[in-house]
């Protein structure tokens, strides 16, 4: 059995059971490959003190720091020690209770410098670290400490409670120092070399050892060059690989008849096209007309028009014999979308009935609270292929589901969907449909090039004409509360006008609601606030007996009986409703006209991205838009500073940049998209754009020139540990 690659080996080997089993559970590090790409966040110089004034609460922080003073406090069991340090940009309080007090009392007089690592919290509104672990440096002109750290960088790595940072560099030391006595055996390097030389490049083995042993900050340099572009570079050669496959597969080309349903549609429309419709259209058109199935992502603005650019692809594939199925996330999103279709379409949407045009097809809707007796005759039109389009939710995907021919899936707000969802609807082509994927929440170009690079991107950035702008401002409930009474006012003045407004609530407020609240662990910020986030049923009642009494108010939220939601928005959609107390379930695709003012409580609840989503509910019409951002968040908070982002910019694509930055990015070939776990450990997509950019290009050549990587082994071993099987069956299903 051929030895297996130096960096698979499991770490208990070199470093024995106990630590290994700590930094498998705590780290998620499980063999050698693991640990060496455990990198260092980032690099203390002796001397140099961390700015202790950017620490943030309930951070798991490592600090190079001075003791200013030291002093037992209290007598008998209540005795606790309090350190406080200093790096000249702040000062943190160190605690220590009980026997624990004795140890550090003596090793921590003031004037000593250690590393210090622990969970930043706060009492009695002062930053604290809680018993932290600490490892006295060498103070200088002291001889009877060694004084190892002179003249090098002190690696700070991402750590945990139960594992220090230290602890980790000790760990890392271990392995190099085995990997090198074996000349580092069994390492492959995944980059050809031919491009490891044209790019000047160090070694695989030599940027390991630069990375967690910098004898000086361009030794960093070098080997963060070198691993951002490993990163980079193999993940860019599985998205071409992903790409190359697709081009081989066969499609059924789709054009449109030049007096078909398209041309009549578009003779029916009441407005001109914008620039960007129209070119994108094209786009789409172009690939719709080839051998091979599209795969295409279409981002745009919130209100710049996509449904309308989908729609129209949708028809050409009713024109060239097809059908197309577009896919929502909610009920009330695949309702809306369906009332909104068949209004545009008018007698187009009425194939087979009295009254329906010439080129007519029939317009269904298909969603999981649809009972029996409502789902057969959509159903059959699918299976006959009278209905040339449907719009449904996850019913969709049924097995019972069958097309006549399906040529064109479109996926709206993809990242609410998961990939097997997707691929379930894919497959029920008689060959791969075409596909299209909206979205409304801009991504930078970068994330696009990684997370959908896979895909082809179209963006739409112009918003058609007669749309008004919005203006945001954030309400500071609880410094400014007499802001939040003249919210309701304005509220007032808006319904006066003729107006109607959204009141979003991050909280439904039912039994379910709070018992899953209940189980759920409060977040800092909830701790920090005392009480639960507002209610949707609970705000509903406060407005309807108090600020807004005497308007007709309704409230909508996700766990209504489908009829019901329906009924509201379709109400709302009249005018028949002042104030619509709702839950996120409004966030996309919800089309009001003469909605001018969203209000969105407890504000700081949500992300930048489903901020901007939200406002952009508002504004749809003629007359100006309005969003207030209610907060009791004070100033300086970030959280605070999220909604200020908000207020100062329209610009969506800053905005996701933002966001990313917050969130972290997530594992951007996994389905996590949370932050929590990345496979991309020294590449930002934010800030790297030129090492994905240049990696795409060379990616795209070797691929090309060498689908199988046959001339390249290590590099097809290196895409093997990337692509776990989740993985290669997440970028399988696209």
């Amino acid at each position: 059995m051929d030895r297996m690659p130096a960096l698979d080996e499991p770490l208990k080997k070199t470093l024995g059971d106990r630590t290994a089993k700590v930094m498998a559970e705590h780290l998620g590090l499980h063999t050698v490959g693991d640990l060496l790409h455990h990198y260092p966040r980032r690099y203390a110089e002796r001397g140099e003190l961390t700015r202790l004034s950017d620490l943030e609460v309930d951070e798991h922080a490592t600090v190079v720091a001075q003791v200013e003073k030291s002093a037992m406090l209290g007598s008998g069991r209540g005795h606790r020690l309090e350190v406080v340090i200093t790096d000249g940009s702040g000062r943190l309080t160190l605690v220590y209770f009980g026997k624990g007090a004795f140890k550090p009392q003596k090793e921590l007089p003031p004037g000593r410098r250690a590393l210090f690592a622990g969970k930043v919290t706060v009492f009695n509104h002062r930053r604290q670290l809680s018993h932290p672990d600490y490892k006295l440096l060498a103070a200088d002109g002291d001889g009877t400490e060694a004084d190892e750290w002179a003249n090098q960088l002190l690696p700070i790595y991402p750590a945990v409670r139960q594992f220090a940072s230290w602890r980790i560099q000790q760990a890392v030391d271990v392995v190099l120092d085995t990997m090198e006595s074996t000349n580092w055996e069994g390492v492959i390097d995944p980059l050809p070399p031919a491009l490891r030389a044209n790019r000047g490049f160090a070694t695989l083995p030599e940027a390991l050892l630069k990375i967690h042993r910098p004898r000086t900050k361009a030794d960093i340099a070098i080997a963060r060059e070198r691993l951002k572009w490993d990163e980079a570079f193999v993940l860019q050669v599985a998205l071409a690989r992903r790409r190359a496959a697709e081009g081989q597969l066969p499609a059924v080309p789709r054009v449109p008849k030049k007096d078909g349903i398209l041309a009549a549609f578009d003779a029916r429309l009441p407005f001109t096209l914008t620039d960007g419709q129209r070119k994108v259209s094209e786009e789409i058109f172009a690939e719709l007309a080839t051998a091979h199935p599209m795969h295409r992502l279409l981002q745009g603005e919130v209100g710049s028009g996509k449904t309308m650019v989908a729609l129209r692809a949708m028809l050409a594939v009713v024109d060239a014999g097809g059908q197309a199925a577009l896919l929502a996330p909610t009920e009330v999103l695949a309702q809306q979308h369906h009332r909104s279709i068949t209004e545009m379409m008018g007698e187009l949407a009425q194939g087979g009935m009295l009254g329906g045009a010439e080129d007519a097809t029939k317009v269904v809707l298909l969603t999981g609270s649809m009972g029996t007796a409502a789902r057969r005759q959509p159903l059959l039109d699918l299976a006959t292929g009278e209905a040339g389009l449907v719009i449904g939710t996850h019913a969709l995907i049924e097995d019972k589901v069958q097309f006549h021919d399906l040529g064109l899936v479109v996926v709206d707000e993809q990242h609410r969907f998961g990939v097997e969802q997707r691929d379930a609807l894919r497959s029920k082509g008689k060959q791969p449909p075409h596909l299209l994927v909206m979205t409304a929440t801009p991504i930078p170009r970068t994330v696009a090039m990684t997370v959908f690079g896979d895909l082809e991107t179209s963006v739409l950035d112009q918003l058609p004409a007669g749309r008004s702008p919005i203006a945001t401002h954030v309400v500071p409930a609880k410094d400014k509360p007499h802001f939040l009474a003249r919210t309701w006012e304005r509220i007032r003045e808006e319904v006066g006008e003729g107006h109607q407004v959204y009141v979003v609530c991050p909280r439904i407020g039912d039994d379910e609601d709070d018992k899953a609240a209940a189980k759920k662990k409060a977040s800092p910020e909830d701790e920090a606030e005392k009480r639960p986030p507002l209610a949707v049923l609970d705000i509903a009642d406060e407005l309807s007996n108090g600020a807004l009494q005497g308007l007709r108010l309704e409230y909508l939220h996700g766990r209504m009986p489908p009829d019901a939601k329906d009924d509201v928005m379709r109400r709302f959609a009249a005018g028949e409703v002042d104030v619509l107390v709702a839950t996120t379930v409004i966030e996309v695709g919800v089309n009001v006209p003469n909605a001018t003012v969203m209000v969105i409580m407890d504000a700081d609840r949500f992300g930048v991205s489903q901020l901007h989503q939200l406002r952009g509910r508002v504004g749809r019409g003629s007359a100006p838009g309005l969003c207030l951002l209610v907060s009791e968040m004070p100033e300086g908070t970030s959280a605070r500073a999220r909604l200020d982002a908000v207020a100062a910019t329209l610009d969506g694509f800053e905005l996701s940049r933002i966001d990313l930055e917050q969130r972290r990015e997530g594992d951007v070939l996994g389905q996590a998209q949370s932050g929590t776990r990345s496979s991309l450990r020294m590449l930002s997509v934010i800030d790297d754009e030129e090492v994905i950019e240049a990696a795409r290009e060379e990616a795209t050549a070797i691929v090309a020139e060498d689908p199988e990587l046959e001339r390249y082994p290590d590099l097809r071993t290196a895409l093997d540990a990337l692509l776990d099987e989740e993985r290669e069956q997440y970028l399988d299903k696209g």
